[in-house]
Parts: C-alpha cells; structure tokens; sequence
C-alpha cells in the first residue's frame, strides 16, 4: 500500500508541477512576471542541462556559459548574415556548438578537479575573446542586434511566446535526464562520479561516457543560448559569455541537489527570481556579483546535496539511486 502510494505521489507532482507551469503565463497580472517566468525557466533548462554532466559524473564546469554565448551568436549570425530562417538556424547552430564541445571536451576531459574547472573557465574567457576581436563578423564589444522572430507581436507577447518556448526546452532535457538516469549510459557516468580509476580497469568507456556527456550538455545549454539571442535580439559579448551565467548554473543545480531530477528546477525557482530582485535592488553592481558568489559558496559548505536530499532520504529516495559503486559497476562492464 505504502509502495502505491509513493508511485502515485511520484506520478502526481511532475504531473502539477507541468500544469502549474503551462497555467503560469495566464494567473500572473502583468507582462513583467511573464518574462520573469521565462528567466526563470531557461535558467531551469540550463541548470538541468548543466546537471547532464555534473550530476552524472561529478565534473564541475564554470565554462558552460561559453556553449550559451556560441549558441546564441551562432543563431544570430546565421540569420543576420546568411538569413536563414530562425527555424533553421537554432538547431543547426545547437548542432555545430555539440561538435564544437567534443572536440573540446576530448581534451577537457583529461583533466579532474580543479584543474577542469579551470580549464572550463579559460574556455569562457577564449570565446570571449574571440568574439569581442572578430568584429567584422560578430560585431566585437559592441554585440550583435538579432530581429525578432514574431515582429508582429508586441514586447509582452513575445515574452509569453518564448516562455513556452524555454518550457518545452526544459521538458526534453528532464526527459533527457530522466532517461539517461535509467540506462546503462547513466550506470557508467554515476560510476565515473563515484570511482573513476575503478570504473575504467573494470572496462567501462570512461573518456567515450563523460565526452558524451559533455556533449549532451552543451547542446541543450546552446539550444537555450539560441532561444535567448532571438528573444532579446540584442548580444552582448560580456554577458553571453560571463562567468556569473555558469556559476547560476552550478548554484541552482547545488541548491536543489544535483541527484535529483528535479533538483535544477528547484534551485532555478529560487536562484533566478532572487537574481532579478538583488539586479532591481541593487542595480548591475559589484554588490550582486558578490551575492551571488556568496551564497555559493555557503550551498557548497553547509548544503552540498541540496534541498531536495532532505526529503527524499526521509520519504521516496534519490533518482539517482545510491546503489554501491560496485553493483554500478558490475551493471556496465557485464
């Protein structure tokens, strides 16, 4: 009976969780929290595309902010150069950034620790770079202005379009997760997190897995970065490929628990709205910059699990099982 009831209740809450987000646009008052709403939810999407990696295996990145910023200025090149139709350009761009970060994550990837956040981190500042110098192309520190994909909408409309838009994003990458966490793809990953040097002398394909992984995630993080460029239509170079877009990343993922399905989103429905009210409170300030880094650091220290660890040891357990890393090994290599 009890077993019953935990799977209804499991069926239950992504069930309320969709229909509350599909109602969101239409209980709120004002257009503001309609585009409120749509931060939020692609700040979700990235934090759980994010987690396709760190969640499975462990690797901290900072430097997923590098595959938004490519997504969204290869999106806009693509339509403002070569005028390809926005349909187009968004998964032919998400598609070009995944080859991008294969061939970086082979050489990522031979790295642990620090030493691959580190190397996540000069990837953002190289884009960054590379963009701002690339003038006749990318338009360098001035940005790129990307035309609206709906001009016949006004600003509030719009924002109601991409909400759904980010929404369904943010489903096919819990679908995705949700997947991977069930297959043996996500045994060897979770495997990798728990005893790497194990998990390859037992012959599990660790350097093909997490490069898979890497992949995985920076296409739909550059989805979302393409959906951004035509959302906003105007690029900054200095935002796109901030660091503070891939530590909110790390910061919703760590907050919610990074084990969990729904760990990201959780951490995504408190990080991003109290980012908008410290950024209207407090302006584009070191202040906020220095908020954000702060509480970071405290998930880090006093709540690395997250939140949603301290329920789920009491009630259903984690989605990602905490089966020993002997029996996840024994799963992949067999």
């Amino acid at each position: 009976m009890r077993t019953v009831s935990r799977r209804g209740l499991s069926l239950l809450v992504p069930l309320m969780i969709t229909v509350l987000a599909i109602a969101y646009p239409w209980l709120v008052p004002n257009y503001y929290l309609v585009y409120a709403g749509a931060l939020t939810v692609m700040y979700a999407a990235m934090a759980t595309s994010w987690n396709l990696l760190g969640g499975f295996t462990g690797y901290v990145s900072l430097g997923h902010s590098a595959f938004f910023g490519l997504g969204a200025y290869g999106t806009g090149l693509l339509v403002v150069r070569l005028d390809v139709p926005w349909l187009v350009a968004l998964p032919v761009s998400a598609l070009l950034v995944t080859v991008f970060a294969v061939g970086v994550g082979i050489a990522a990837v031979r790295v642990r620790g620090a030493s691959f956040v580190i190397v996540s981190i000069a990837l953002v500042s190289m884009m960054n770079l590379v963009v701002q110098g690339w003038r006749s192309l990318t338009g360098g520190s001035t940005g790129l202005q990307v035309p609206s994909p709906f001009p016949d909408l006004h600003r509030g409309q719009t924002h109601l379009v991409f909400f759904y838009l980010f929404l369904a994003l943010l489903g096919v990458a819990l679908l995705a997760w949700w997947q991977i966490s069930r297959s043996r793809f996500g045994a060897g990953l979770r495997a990798i997190r728990e005893d790497e040097d194990k998990a390859e002398s037992l012959g599990v394909p660790t350097g093909a897995y997490k490069v898979a992984a890497f992949a995985l995630s920076a296409l739909f993080v550059a989805l979302a970065g393409g959906l951004y460029a035509l959302w906003f239509g105007s690029l900054d170079p200095i935002f796109v490929f901030s660091i503070l877009i891939g530590s909110y990343m790390v910061l919703m993922s760590l907050l919610g628990g990074v084990r969990h399905l729904l760990g990201p989103l959780l951490g995504a429905l408190i990080v991003a709205p109290a980012g908008e009210y410290f950024l209207i409170a407090l302006g584009e300030t070191q202040i906020h910059l220095t908020a954000t880094g702060l509480v970071l650091v405290l998930v880090v220290l006093f709540m690395p699990e997250g939140i949603l660890a301290r329920f789920t040891r009491r009630r259903a357990g984690p989605s990602i099982p905490d089966e020993s890393a002997d029996q996840r090994l024994q799963g992949v290599s067999s």
